[in-house]
């Protein structure tokens, strides 16, 4: 793609955002909203406009090589992945659920489901390339060192099943009889032949034209048989009702060529960027050189006329103003020498009245409270229910948005680029910014001129004031020298370094070794497939509460682990997650989740399973130091995640004796560690639990913030996974495999188990034989026969203990206070019935 049309789209992302910003911000604040639907179709409205406006930003800031145009993109992108983190929010609060369906608005929208599909922005790995393979580079070297030693434990370790060694000799014995079997059978074969061709050798020949036309026969039939069926599928492919063939050289595809012109363009992006940052030196110093001491002497000429005017107004030397009030910045703004004169004065009124004019303030917001609840009881339940509703909650990243926003169509928007086709940086509008700097520099060193300037006139007309002043000013510098002193040692309160002679490759280095951070598979978020959910409103509508598909378990992933993980500026202001949990079935892929959320952010992956835990850092000491060094590590090098598999063990009332791994280990310094984590830090834990009915719930509830319930696949997960997993793995689908009939045999299977019934069918032998055998559904029912599906009565399990999570809960009373309103959403019988309990409990608690 050109420049223009990144350009292009750039410039229809901000017209929509336009629009956006003009529905955040009203000129009058709307009135709350008492219909909770209503308010979700709001919500949910607002979300896909942000995520298609997500996407285009995403799209034109990865390819477009303008440094500063890049700037602008970054701060916008930032503000709209903020702001769809927080609508996410503010729908879960709403609908007390983390999983919302969005049909009905995308039929309205005319939208289809990868439209809204969130993109992961791909700046989070490209501009931390170098770190991250630095990074790697030293955790290859320390595996080198310690590879072999960890793989002969394991294979010491690893002991084979009986039934599994049964079954592997049995094969071998009957391969060994098949064989022998075999090769008899051909010997009798062979015998046969040679008896036929001794019998034929005195029988008479055919005639030469008989024998052409029997050739020429077999010969046009199986042309034509052939070109029939070339033309057939050519039929099938154009209509959409067989997948085109793969192509068997990428050299000449155009997939190719849009990434070699996506690499290019990201090697310009450097290229540019390194100039620009060059340009930003070279233009500083060309403007301190040539224009820093024009700007000088015209500051010295104004400061001095404003001596003079304050001189003629009030008789006497104004005071010079304070570096923390600006300094000189103040007497360029457009007032008089009067009212500067009294700014000053008043401020230093306030200075020696600081204490009563507190106490004052303090008095008049106590008598402000009390008049409010008095006009407040007066009024009564009328303003209550005028209050009642759903209002939207202030945005952090709307105010970054509109800012981001002004700068484009203050700078970018109608700005002339016909000269600038290489798109390199803009050299005009460095040199407003320099130009600015430069001024704040230069205004600092005619301060510190002038205020002796000041004082030297000061004491020539009047030296007996001059003294008094000086004592008093230096009294008041040394008085706020300690108080800054007394703050900075009130302020200091951290806690204790246990390794602070240690460096962080040091610290890196052993928990490598002891194999707490573990190196990651390079698995993509989009390798997780999944279909979406297209009925999950109407179910809703009925009362009835869906399942969840894949598709919207990527999705919750990406919201409450990836975008605020892979971003500063959306992590420090959007609800902080400190930890999710993975509770799902076996085989639904929770630790692939995990491993995809490291990869697509370039994240450590710290394991801190019970079995993984067995035996490291043993004692109170021992854990200490644990915790200290991953929350040490995980800070310096973040993001971060902390991996627990199994994390129901840690909660669970009672341990069998026999369990060596200890999984209470971390239940009580775990929590606290957790609450130290600030906006600051880019941590994350993750805990994954196929069976989370085995641990309390209180502490376990009390551990982990959001809960991310993965179901087993729905019809058409099935049918995609089968679809790909037989592309993957080297199969070919063909007219003679009916996958629909597959996915409707394989009800209750997890993605681990299609990807393992794949294995065993797709080996070397049966892929080299595809061409003259076709793959067929009933291969894979052998496979499958060996493994135990998901029965419904285990995800009713799931669905149980779900609702007795605290956010189940409150879905449960919302949707029972929505049946008490006849279906219609409103929140108003259940607030006022809280009310009302409220009240009796406070009366009988007088009594």
């Amino acid at each position: 793609m050109s420049h223009s049309y990144y350009n292009r789209q750039w410039q229809e992302a901000q017209a929509a955002l336009v629009d956006l910003l003009q529905q955040e911000n009203p000129p009058e604040p709307p009135k709350p909203e008492r219909d909770r639907l209503a308010a979700f179709q709001l919500l949910a409205t607002m979300y896909i406009k942000y995520i298609q406006i997500f996407r285009k930003l995403e799209q034109s800031y990865d390819q477009i090589v303008h440094p500063q145009k890049r700037r602008v993109l970054r701060h916008c992108l930032d503000g709209v992945m903020g702001r769809i983190v927080e609508l996410k929010h503010e729908m879960m609060n709403l609908e007390f659920s983390e999983y919302h369906y969005f049909d009905d608005v995308l039929s309205d929208l005319k939208l289809t489901p990868n439209d809204v599909e969130i993109p992961i922005p791909k700046y989070f790995i490209n501009e931390r390339a170098k770190n991250l393979k630095e990074r790697e580079k030293l955790l290859g070297q320390i595996l080198a060192k310690i590879g072999p030693q960890d793989q002969d434990r394991e294979k010491e370790e690893i002991r084979m099943p009986w039934e599994q060694a049964v079954r592997i000799v049995q094969i071998h014995e009957r391969a060994r009889q098949g064989r022998l079997r075999a090769k008899f059978m051909r010997d009798i074969r062979q015998q046969e032949d040679r008896e036929k061709q001794a019998q034929n050798r005195g029988a008479p020949t055919l005639d030469p034209d008989v024998a052409a036309m029997r050739i020429q026969k077999v010969w046009k039939g199986f042309a034509q048989r052939r070109r029939t069926k070339r033309e057939r599928d050519e039929e099938m492919i154009f209509i959409g009702m067989a997948p085109a063939p793969l192509p068997t050289s990428t050299k000449n595809l155009p997939q190719t060529f849009a990434a070699k012109t996506e690499d290019l363009r990201h090697k310009a992006q450097d290229v540019h960027e390194h100039e620009y940052q060059q340009a930003l030196v070279n233009i500083r110093e060309n403007i301190v050189q040539n224009e820093g001491p024009d700007m000088k002497e015209t500051m010295m000429d104004q400061i001095r006329q404003w001596f003079i005017e304050c001189r003629d107004a009030t008789g006497k030397f104004p005071e010079y103003p304070d570096a923390d009030d600006g300094g000189s910045a103040m007497i360029f703004k457009e007032k008089d020498p009067a009212e500067l004169e009294k700014e000053l004065s008043e401020k230093d009124d306030g200075k020696g009245k600081g204490k009563k004019g507190g106490k004052d303030k303090k008095k008049d917001k106590k008598k402000d409270k009390k008049d409010k609840k008095g006009k407040k009881g007066k009024k009564g339940g009328d303003d209550d229910e005028e209050e009642e509703g759903w209002k939207m909650a202030p945005s952090n990243f709307v105010p970054s948005v509109n800012e981001a926003s002004d700068t484009y169509k203050g700078v970018w928007a109608t700005r002339d680029e016909t000269d600038n086709f290489p798109q390199k940086h803009d050299s005009e509008l460095i040199k407003e910014e320099k130009r600015k700097e430069v001024e704040e520099e230069v205004r600092l060193s005619v301060d510190e001129l002038m205020r002796a300037e000041l004082s030297n006139l000061k004491a020539a007309v009047d030296r007996e004031k001059k003294g008094k002043k000086g004592k008093k000013s230096g009294k008041k510098k040394k008085k706020k020298g300690k108080k800054s002193g007394k703050k900075g040692k009130k302020g200091k309160k951290k806690e204790k370094d246990l390794t602070p002679d240690r460096t962080m490759e040091d610290l890196y280095e052993e928990l490598v070794t002891q194999g707490i951070i573990v190196r990651c598979p390079n698995i993509r978020l989009a390798d997780y497939e999944g279909e979406y959910s297209y009925l999950g409103t109407t179910l809703r509508q009925a009362n009835i509460e869906p399942m969840p598909s894949l598709s919207d378990v990527r999705r919750l992933v990406t919201e409450f682990g990836i975008l605020p993980l892979g971003s500063p500026a959306v992590h420090e202001n959007c609800p902080l997650t400190k930890s999710i949990m993975l509770a799902g079935p076996r085989g639904t892929g929770k630790k692939t989740l995990v491993q995809a959320m490291c990869t697509e952010l370039g994240a450590n992956f710290f394991d801190l399973s019970p079995g993984n835990l067995a035996g490291k850092y043993p004692g109170k000491d021992g854990l200490k130091m644990l915790m200290h060094l991953i929350f040490k590590v995980g800070r310096a090098l973040q993001p971060s995640v902390f991996y627990i598999g199994e994390c129901e063990k840690m909660f669970k009332k009672k341990i069998p004796k026999t369990d060596p791994t200890d999984p209470k280990r971390l239940k009580k310094e775990l929590p606290k560690a957790l609450k130290t984590i600030k906006s600051d830090d880019r941590l994350l834990l993750v805990g994954t639990s196929r069976c989370p009915f085995d641990g309390e719930m209180k502490p376990l509830m009390s551990c982990y913030q959001r809960i991310i319930l993965i179901p087993r696949p729905d019809y058409a997960s099935r049918h995609l996974l089968w679809r790909k997993m037989i592309l993957k793995f080297g199969g070919q689908l063909t007219n003679y495999l009916d996958i629909s009939s597959l996915s409707k045999v394989t009800d209750g299977y997890t993605p681990g188990h299609l990807v393992t019934a794949v294995q065993q069918v797709l080996t070397d032998r049966r892929i080299q034989q595809l061409a003259k055998k076709p793959l067929q559904a009933y291969e894979f029912l052998a496979p499958l026969a060996r493994l135990d599906p998901i029965y419904k009565e285990e995800e009713e399990s799931f669905k149980t203990w779900y609702g007795k999570t605290p956010l189940g809960k409150k879905r449960t009373k919302a949707a029972a206070a929505d049946e008490d309103d006849g279906g219609g959403g409103k929140d108003k019988k259940g607030k006022k019935g809280k009310k009302g309990k409220k009240g009796k409990k406070g009366k009988k608690k007088k009594k």
